[in-house]
């Protein structure tokens, strides 16, 4: 191998070699116990001698993040409906139960589904991939958080017996309002994270505002998109005030963190120059 050979012209002759194991499928390891080396790393800029020898792990059959994605945001879009049509199977023959008198319910329908509607629309023409694959093990416990968290709330927000909000319309307004503008601001951050990608390039680089004020938040947090994310749930608990939604919030909000703080590890591990004041997730508590 050539001191000049990236890392994913390595993958590519051991796939040569052992066709059984794709590139994606590859983990390439310094040590057995270190993190998987990424594609575009140079052999000779690796802390290694004139010899190396590199670790294979073998992960698993892979599955696209665009596929992953898109089966993880359809399904709770369509069970969605399975409760808001009160479908007979779930609450029963009786008539009193074929509709709501509660407008609340119908806007908690049209809400869920523009969250994921917007999420698909992302993932086929915004995001881009550092990334290509994930195991493909993974997406049954993804789609059966993802899937029963939505069966679980639906079942709760169009049932008969369902309450609306304490505060009436006040509350109800004030919620959508709020569920919009946290929309708009993690589409925006979307964007603006795909474009530090363009034209191909998976070379991590330091996110910054622009001139969309959404992206503002960008001067505080490293991942303002997941604070955006986590806000959309929360505007949706107030909206429906529905103990199952705000479960789900919560079980958001901590994994988001998890991922937020990760992210910002990396950002100040790779970049000494990076915004030593930013957050991972909440402006200047967290």
């Amino acid at each position: 191998v050539e001191p000049n050979a990236t890392i994913r012209e390595i993958r590519l002759m051991f796939h040569k070699l052992y066709p059984r194991w794709y590139p994606a499928r590859q983990s390439i390891k310094l040590d057995p116990k270190g993190k998987s080396l990424r594609d575009e790393e140079i052999l000779q800029h690796l802390p290694v001698g004139t010899t190396a020898t590199l670790y294979f792990k073998d992960l698993g059959p892979q599955i696209g993040w665009t596929t992953v994605f898109l089966i993880e945001y359809t399904g709770p879009l369509f069970i969605y409906f399975l409760f808001y049509f009160r479908m007979t199977f779930v609450y029963g023959l009786d008539e009193r139960f074929t509709s709501s008198p509660h407008p609340v319910v119908n806007l908690a329908c049209i809400c869920h589904s523009f969250h994921y509607i917007k999420r698909l629309i992302e993932t086929v023409f915004v995001h881009r991939f550092s990334r290509g694959t994930m195991p493909l093990r993974k997406i049954v416990k993804n789609c059966l958080y993802y899937w029963g968290f939505a069966a679980w709330l639906a079942y709760y927000i169009n049932h008969p017996l369902y309450t609306p909000p304490s505060y009436g319309k006040k509350q109800i307004n004030f919620a959508v309002i709020m569920f919009l503008l946290c929309e708009a601001g993690n589409f925006s951050i979307h964007v603006a994270l795909s474009d530090l990608q363009r034209n191909g390039s998976k070379t991590r680089k330091i996110p910054y505002p622009t001139k969309n004020p959404f992206t503002w938040l960008f001067f505080f947090v490293s991942c303002p998109n997941y604070t955006y994310e986590v806000g959309t749930w929360i505007s949706f608990t107030i909206m429906t005030q529905c103990v199952p939604v705000g479960l789900f919030t919560l079980l958001c909000f901590i994994q988001m963190t998890i991922w937020a703080k990760d992210k910002h590890c990396t950002y100040l591990r790779e970049f000494k120059d990076y915004p030593s004041h930013r957050m991972p997730i909440i402006p200047f508590l967290l």
